[in-house]
């Protein structure tokens, strides 16, 4: 007997690779908007009298936004349909790329960042559940080719956004509203998808009537994607400073700090389809942020003793994404359940990483350096790495 799940799979063989298309595509822009700010922070600073604590607010608008905004994605798909939430996500994302440089003032500097990730949010949540549904055997190897495309656009952003800088004769504002047109780039290939009201097949009354926030492996993965976003904004809107402050030029602490998503290519990608083909993802868990402990004790003994070593062990750990949704898909028991999963893990999990990067610029104002900031996220792998093993269990919702 053919289950509707099948139905689905052997109904859509051209459609696949046009979803797959439009995957790869709006993946590329989930990260730019906050990975382009980090190289030119100073510059941000001084055009608009910015504090390094409100700088700190800055880095922690993305899990605000992640975190609250993200609550409503399965609401909105399930009335809306995924594939027009996301195009609508994409198109709010490209407007505030375009307008947040010419700001006048921190305030609407601030509040174009959160139209910006408003965008993103619900495209975060959403894509899980797209590949659940379409790529249900495959759900591994998925998850690693659109957080390849993550990084990719993480990546480029991350390194080019000084050059471009420069080649705008040193306007911060048009090397950061340029990284809208990746956004508009990717509204096309979801097109095609729109006239879906409903994306994929409901939801059975079970799996409606779930509740993932009474099942302990929800929370698990909830703490784990908590500390691994933590150290992961951190990294976003620290490091390049961190590197500049011990010395480097910002050319340099760009291309350093664009290391860490360069990495997570080949590694998301390998980790993702290896975490996709065993039973318990317990073990790659703890193993990362055993990394994650290397890579800011380097940092904190001295970021310019050996900073390649350092931003490749950072860039390892940052491999905790890829693994986290790569869970998430795998602990789902189908895409209703997938897709309720990810907006619990990513809110909850992005409401718990909001404190870091204020307080890693807190304690960096207050101490005037940045070993008491970079000995917090020493102690932060220790609940990431017990929460990364218990969520790795073999277990499903």
């Amino acid at each position: 007997m053919v289950t509707a799940e099948q139905q689905l799979t052997v109904s859509k063989p051209h459609g696949k690779l046009v979803m797959l298309t439009a995957l790869l595509l709006a993946a590329v822009n989930l990260r730019l908007a906050v990975t382009s700010i980090g190289p030119v922070l100073h510059e941000i600073r001084e055009g608009l009298d910015m504090s390094s604590t409100v700088a700190g607010l800055l880095t922690s608008v993305p899990v605000f936004c992640f975190a609250t905004v993200g609550l409503a994605a399965p609401r909105l798909a399930r009335r809306f349909g995924a594939n027009r939430v996301i195009i609508t996500g994409l198109a709010i994302l490209a407007t505030g790329l375009a307008l947040r440089p010419y700001a006048p003032g921190v305030t609407l500097f601030l509040l174009l960042s959160l139209v910006s990730l408003a965008g993103i949010a619900v495209v975060n949540v959403l894509l899980p559940m797209i590949v659940k549904e379409w790529f249900p055997t495959q759900v591994g190897t998925m998850t690693g080719l659109y957080t390849v495309a993550l990084n990719l656009g993480a990546t480029l952003a991350a390194a080019t956004t000084v050059p471009l800088t420069h080649a705008f004769g040193g306007s911060w504002q048009l090397g950061l509203a340029c990284w809208a047109l990746l956004a508009v780039v990717a509204l096309p290939a979801w097109l095609p998808l729109v006239r879906e009201k409903a994306s994929g097949v409901p939801p059975t009354k079970a799996e409606a009537a779930v509740r993932v926030s009474r099942h302990p492996v929800a929370w698990a993965l909830a703490v784990y994607f908590g500390m691994q976003s933590t150290s992961a904004y951190v990294i976003i809107g620290w490091l390049p400073q961190i590197y500049r402050d011990a010395g480097l030029s910002a050319d340099e602490a760009g291309l350093l700090f664009a290391t860490t998503s360069l990495l997570g290519v080949p590694l998301g990608l390998a980790l993702s389809a290896l975490a996709g083909r065993i039973r318990s993802q317990s073990a790659i868990a703890g193993t990362l942020a055993l990394f994650g402990i290397a890579g800011y004790a380097g940092l904190w003994w001295d970021p310019a003793a050996a900073p390649w070593l350092w931003v490749v062990l950072l860039g390892i750990v940052n491999t905790a994404f890829p693994l986290v949704l790569t869970m998430i898909g795998l602990r789902g028991s189908s895409p209703a359940t997938v897709v309720k999963l990810s907006a619990f893990a990513q809110s909850v999990g992005y409401l718990l990483a909001i404190p870091g990067p204020i307080l890693v610029g807190l304690l960096h104002d207050h101490t005037g350096g940045w070993r008491v900031p970079l000995a917090l996220m020493i102690a932060l792998m220790v609940p990431q790495l017990i929460a990364g093993v218990y969520a790795g269990r073999d277990r499903q919702i």
